[in-house]
């Protein structure tokens, strides 16, 4: 097997300043194969088990839980010689490294996921893995660097004729054309992701395309076409039962409804996220919510209702140890309370 992506692996922390999780690991030598005399029908079971525990985890919101069962699998992968599955479990890693803010980890788990998918010929897995790099980089705003791998997926996903892929490109696109504030251009690429998403029959993808493209109209001030987008992806994303998709619909739904001055509709749709907040036990989510319901009413005049609303925040924010949310609301409930003689 070839050793491209531990070799990524192991370099990267120089290029881009080890950090404390990936420096640990890398120290620790976790990515290397360790002996084992157990059948390899029984490691590769272990490892499976591992990952879907991860899967779990993540399904659960629980990133942080997830990270460590992800570790074990590809060592017990690795020391198996199974090449999928290690690129597997590196996307998932490089992913979930990228939602947890860890960056610079995520950058290298998914460079190493890219370089085995291409010493393998896994033009699948280069799509994928361009793509999700391409993603962190948008958030380390390393956006012409995240042009070129989105427009080097698109090239394999062409030559290979792959509508998925395809449809990921055009969409990843359109986030960063978003992300950089051209919002015409980022509208563009969404109508045309959608394309390809429809005829993948992707929900998933189609949602977070038709999210995109409602955020890009939202943007450019076309509230109608907006919240046309953002009812098909409500509609979507329930059969296909994406709830974190849900959330973000239903807040820009809410929020487009305050731009073309309807409180009552707004009002409907920020109850429905409290609601699903709540259904789903989502602390976080149910946490946005009381403060959007704050702000919401102090818009409208209502000082009690905006006390009550944050309040409950603070309670919230207190009870799950986020102590620079408890500062950040308690500042706003004293410009609430504050009232000019």
């Amino acid at each position: 097997m070839k050793k491209t992506w531990l070799i990524i692996l192991t370099l990267m922390p120089l290029v881009l300043g080890q950090t404390p999780v990936l420096g640990q690991l890398l120290s620790q030598n976790i990515f290397e194969p360790q002996p084992f005399t157990r059948p390899l029908r029984d490691l590769r079971n272990d490892a499976d088990t591992l990952l879907r525990l991860g899967e779990i985890e993540e399904r659960r919101g629980s990133l942080e839980k997830a990270i460590p069962f992800w570790v074990e699998a590809l060592e017990l992968y690795e020391s198996i010689r199974d090449e999928q599955a290690i690129g597997r479990t590196l996307e998932l890693l490089g992913v979930t490294y990228g939602n947890l803010g860890q960056l610079r980890e995520a950058e290298a788990a998914l460079r190493s996921r890219i370089a085995i998918a291409r010493d393998n010929r896994d033009f699948a897995g280069q799509i994928y893995g361009l793509n999700n790099l391409g993603v962190i980089l948008i958030k380390r705003r390393g956006y012409r660097a995240a042009e070129t791998v989105f427009l080097e997926a698109m090239t394999i996903a062409r030559s290979i004729d792959s509508i998925p892929g395809q449809g990921l490109s055009l969409s990843n696109l359109g986030l960063l054309a978003f992300t950089t504030g051209d919002f015409d251009e980022a509208a563009k690429r969404y109508e045309a992701a959608l394309t390809f998403r429809r005829r993948s029959q992707d929900p998933l993808g189609e949602v977070n395309s038709l999210i995109g493209l409602a955020d890009a109209y939202r943007a450019l001030n076309q509230n109608q076409e907006a919240l046309i987008n953002y009812f098909d992806a409500l509609e979507t994303s329930r059969t296909a039962r994406d709830i974190p998709n849900q959330f973000r619909v239903l807040s820009g739904m809410h929020s487009t409804y305050l731009a073309s001055n309807q409180p009552e509709l707004a009002l409907q749709f920020l109850d429905q996220r409290m609601f699903l907040a709540q259904q789903t036990r989502n602390t976080q989510q149910e946490l946005n919510a009381l403060i959007t319901y704050g702000r919401f009413y102090l818009t409208r005049g209502d000082r009690s209702e905006a006390r009550n609303y944050l309040e409950r925040a603070i309670a919230l924010a207190a009870s799950l140890g986020e102590t620079d949310q408890v500062a950040a609301l308690r500042n706003e409930l004293a410009q609430v309370l504050f009232v000019r003689s």
